[in-house]
């Protein structure tokens, strides 16, 4: 169950509770609720003065507070916009740093340091290399009957593309991964709060700062430049930009893990809706430039983060609903992305729809600094798979066996293990 209050929703639906979603397929009721209402209460256990979550369905509504400056990323007044217990020093240090929990003009200082190696010219000299990984992943894969293709591709690929533009081993990319998902246990809605388990993200927090914090020494001074981005986040403190060690480090961590996750989710999906299309699959095969419109169609269809938190900063009012300055905003892009006043015949999956402007990647300040890594990951990967795999080819017809991780923000497969049909 949720922690707020079951308030009611209008036209008699329940309020609304992630927990109860189908996670295989959690559209319909989006859709439910976002017809009766383009944003939804459910105030907050308390009492009738507490503050309100506000559930947001409708595109044109998520897309005003994703770029209207009087919604922010923390609450008015401080706070962290990554509540933790109390205790794990280390852990909330790292956490709230993270470039996607930080306002301005905090986040536009580390934003500016952080976007141009991430930028247009800087990806399409790393394609050669992308696609370099993926066939170096897919290739013990095209003799195989079954495969996990989270296990096995999806979830290495993009960590191993990201361990190169930080300048990290690839090799330890085994050990990131395992990090990575400790951190996770801290936050997200598979979190486990417990102590156990908060004692697992802690100690993983720890890890990875130590492992960064040695990182970026090893780069600092003349000469100990590699070209790489954390060579960039060492030169940027050498040069006096007051960018501290634990903002450095907490940088290369956020980069680390939200750089592989969401890749990593939105392949899966990708390729879950390639197995269902024979028809997509041969279009794509038979003109590969219509990869990147593809692309942008699976992250509106299907968005691998479904749910990101603002908070309002002033009284205000959303889609004629009073919002009140404190109150908490959770943007359901899932269901933005199916909104049939933005998207027509928003459920069916259309390539040559135009979708470039849906709200996958955010909108606005923190749109994704990574999001044409991400497209790039995303395109030459799923190239890759569609033109080797033998699950994916003309004709085929796999077996197909899914798990979805039980999160319903950072939202894909766990586990998809695709087995060819004798």
């Amino acid at each position: 169950m949720s922690a707020e209050a079951p308030a009611g929703g209008p036209r008699g639906l329940p309020a609304f509770d992630p927990a109860r979603l189908d996670l295989a397929d959690p559209y319909p009721v989006y859709r439910r609720y976002r017809e009766a209402g383009p944003v939804h209460p459910v105030r907050t256990a308390g009492g009738a003065g507490g503050a309100t979550t506000w559930y947001v369905f409708g595109y044109a509504e998520v897309a005003r507070v994703l770029a209207r400056r009087e919604f922010g990323r923390r609450a008015p007044g401080g706070g962290s916009a990554a509540p933790l217990p109390p205790g794990y020093a280390v852990l909330r240090r790292v956490v709230e740093n993270w470039l996607v929990f930080l306002d301005p003009p905090r986040h536009t200082r580390l934003r500016a340091l952080v976007t141009p190696p991430l930028g247009a010219g800087p990806v399409a000299a790393l394609r050669p290399r992308i696609r370099r990984i993926a066939r170096r992943l897919a290739d013990p894969l095209v003799a195989r009957d079954g495969v996990d293709l989270v296990a096995e591709f999806a979830a290495p690929f993009p960590l191993l593309v990201i361990s190169g533009v930080l300048g990290v081993p690839q090799e330890r990319q085994a050990w990131f991964r395992e990090q990575a998902l400790a951190l996770q246990r801290a936050g997200g809605t598979r979190g486990d709060r417990s102590g156990a388990g908060m004692a697992v993200a802690e100690r993983a927090a720890g890890a990875l700062d130590a492992f960064f914090r040695r990182e970026l020494d090893a780069r600092r001074g003349p000469g100990r430049d590699r070209g790489d981005l954390l060579s960039a986040l060492a030169r940027a403190a050498d040069e006096g930009t007051a960018l501290s060690p634990e903002e450095q480090s907490a940088t290369c961590i956020h980069l680390l893990t939200a750089g592989h996750e969401t890749t990593t989710g939105l392949i899966g999906k990708a390729v879950l809706a390639l197995l269902a299309r024979p028809g997509l699959r041969d279009g794509l095969r038979a003109d590969p430039g219509l990869w990147p419109a593809a692309v942008d169609e699976f992250l509106r269809h299907d968005p691998p983060v479904q749910m990101v938190t603002r908070w309002a900063w002033r009284d205000t009012a959303l889609a004629g609903c009073p919002v009140r300055a404190g109150d908490r905003l959770v943007l359901v892009l899932g269901a933005a992305g199916r909104d049939p006043a933005r998207f027509p015949d928003p459920d069916r999956l259309d390539i040559h729809r135009e979708a470039a402007r849906h709200c996958a990647f955010g909108l606005g300040v923190h749109y994704c600094a990574g999001a044409g890594l991400a497209r790039a990951e995303a395109e030459t990967g799923l190239a890759e798979l569609l033109d080797r795999l033998p699950a994916l080819g003309p004709g085929a017809r796999p077996r197909v066996t899914v798990r979805y991780a039980p999160d319903w923000v950072f939202h894909g497969p766990e586990r998809l293990t695709v087995t060819v049909r004798e």
